[in-house]
């Protein structure tokens, strides 16, 4: 099949080495150090890893969250999270430790994902129109080309910023996905090699997620191997799938052994709840994916669309079919879930960010102004905005926008960071030279479309991680109610019944205010969260509940705590037997 590209050398220049790592680890390590858990999914990972730090083997091999067990993912994630808190626990505090690991991963995600499209680039069936005298790119300067347009649609979805740096099992599956689509690409060339990789990814999935997932991944490498003609699935079946299978056996078989009754329970719920998680209907959730999905992976979806499409006669060559085997048992999944969230939608980053870079080469300057002018307005204006709510905040102007964050943020009273102002003047001074130099020198590279779109989500994020962290921290953590919380528990009490608290609360009041919860004991406090009125607990036989302290975030109006202590009832004086009136009438 003739080739749907033309270039020249000249085009596929990459980008330095140095530039890319420091854009990758500015993007990733920003948010991830100076703040607490935030509300609702990064405080409840947080918790399972803090009780898993600080509890024992049985902790490790049935994960909970201070006795309450969560059932939805595996247990890798925590087990990561936990062990960075132990070994930066001298040094670093819990919260803090726990988020090196998001770090971590994310950069290895990005890893996978620049080389998954390095070696794609440079397969044959990708490679641009060979001119009669010669003057098109290389396979691997192309290649390079490519992975660095991949790496950067990557960095520019919207919809990464907050999740890739949220301490949630999301995490592991989003660099296990990402590891995956590196070995079936492996695979091509390099069958061992591929297929071993393929069964630590499967094995990293299934240990950090639930069994459906690892299904539907195994349906992308039976779609792969109808799709593409070029792949074997023999090598990765009997390289890949032992090892799949050793590493999900490592904490199956342990678990079930030192821990039969607890254990069977524990893999049971993990089993029915990975089904039931799944168990929507498909029209329930799609108007939620049509109205969420597009915003969360953009600009990676337009690009995948068009890549698909000039690439009409190629659609089974791998750098096509790869991505797109992995691309539609996912999209299957997001649509079945049974709630509306956007969990999995971070893992379909990888294969439209790789399948995307390939589009580059087909689009005309027109499209590529486009892409151009609307991310420098964009991020420009979003940037502004930034600095003007900061300084809003800060000094007071312009005073109506300062109104509005008193009145989103009550209580809040900022103060001036100086480190935090510097890098924000650092990123944004950046910005405007990067955009000058886009405006001024009109490159002829390929990844020239993309790379205003990942520095400016670069800068949004820098931007809201420095200017803006403190008061989305106050917007956001548990840490004041919880100190509260605990200043009004009596101090000989033996456990609190938490009642409608959610898991982000419950890992919030144990981590900062030291609360001992018990979900199946009779306790002698009572934690509620009201969102409404609601009446005082029912008295039990021999004792009454006594109101000491009631209050809520300052951030949220929805949100009531109310804490209730067990006091015993007096007892009644006995009372005189009364005589029958015939009785008292003789006398």
């Amino acid at each position: 099949m003739r080739s749907v590209v033309r270039l020249t050398a000249s085009a596929t220049s990459a980008l330095p080495r140095w530039l890319l790592l420091a854009i990758c680890i500015t993007y990733a390590s920003f948010g991830l150090f100076g703040r607490d858990p935030w509300k609702n999914e990064d405080a409840a990972g947080f918790g399972v890893m803090w009780t898993m730090a600080n509890g024992d083997a049985r902790d490790w091999l049935l994960p909970n969250l201070v006795g309450k067990a969560p059932t939805a993912d595996g247990p890798l994630m925590y087990w990561l999270g936990a062990s960075a808190i132990r070994l930066l626990s001298p040094w670093v505090d819990a919260s803090n430790a726990s988020r090196v690991v998001t770090g971590l991963l994310f950069c290895l995600a990005c890893a996978f994902v620049w080389y998954s499209a390095y070696l794609l680039g440079r397969r044959d069936e990708a490679q641009p129109f060979k001119y009669a005298f010669g003057g098109e790119p290389e396979p691997r300067d192309y290649g390079r080309t490519l992975a660095d347009g991949a790496l950067m649609i990557l960095l520019a979805c919207l919809g990464l910023a907050e999740r890739g740096h949220e301490t949630t099992p999301q995490l592991a599956q989003f660099a296990g996905t990402a590891m995956l689509l590196y070995a079936l690409v492996r695979s091509l060339d390099k069958p061992i090699h591929g297929g071993l990789m393929w069964g630590v990814a499967i094995g990293v999935v299934g240990l950090s997620s639930s069994p459906v997932l690892v299904f539907a991944l195994l349906l992308c490498t039976l779609a792969m191997t109808i799709i593409v003609k070029q792949v074997r699935a023999a090598p990765l079946l009997i390289y890949g799938l032992p090892v799949a299978i050793v590493l999900i056996g490592a904490w199956v078989l342990p678990t079930l052994h030192y821990f039969p009754e607890d254990g069977e329970w524990w893999l049971r719920q993990w089993w029915r709840n990975s089904f039931s998680f799944f168990s929507g209907t498909p029209g329930a959730i799609f108007g939620y994916a049509i109205k969420n999905l597009p915003l969360f992976t953009w600009p990676a979806w337009p690009l995948a669309i068009w890549a698909f499409v000039s690439w009409g006669g190629l659609r089974r060559s791998p750098h096509v079919g790869v991505p797109l085997s992995i691309i539609g048992p996912l999209l299957v999944l997001v649509v079945l879930q049974a709630h509306e969230t956007n969990r999995l939608f971070m893992l379909l980053l990888p294969p439209l960010s790789v399948l995307a870079t390939f589009a580059l080469p087909t689009l005309k300057r027109g499209a590529i102004n486009a892409i151009d002018w609307f991310a420098m307005l964009s991020f420009t204006i979003i940037g502004s905005l930034v600095w003007l709510v900061w300084s809003a905040g800060m000094f007071g102007f312009p005073s109506a926008m300062a109104r509005n964050l008193a009145r989103l943020a009550p209580g809040f009273h900022p103060e001036f960071k100086l480190i935090s102002f510097v890098c924000a003047v650092a990123v944004t001074a950046c910005w405007f030279l990067l955009a000058r130099w886009r405006l001024a020198r009109h490159p002829k590279v390929l990844w020239r479309s993309v790379v205003l779109s990942s520095a400016g989500t670069t800068l949004m994020w820098v931007l809201l991680m420095t200017l803006w962290l403190p008061v989305v921290n106050y917007s956001r953590t548990y840490r004041d109610v919880a100190e509260q919380i605990a200043d009004h528990l009596p101090p000989d009490y033996t456990c609190i019944s938490p009642v409608r608290l959610g898991d982000a609360q419950i890992a919030t009041f144990a981590y900062f205010g030291g609360m001992h919860f018990a979900f199946d004991e009779d306790c002698d406090v009572i934690l509620r969260q009201d969102p409404a009125d609601y009446g005082e607990p029912s008295s039990m036989s021999a004792f009454q509940w006594k109101l000491v302290w009631e209050g809520r975030r300052v951030a949220d109006r929805d949100e009531r705590f109310r804490l209730y202590v067990r006091i015993e009832r007096p007892t009644p004086p006995p009372k005189k037997p009364l005589r029958p009136k015939s009785l008292r009438r003789t006398q």
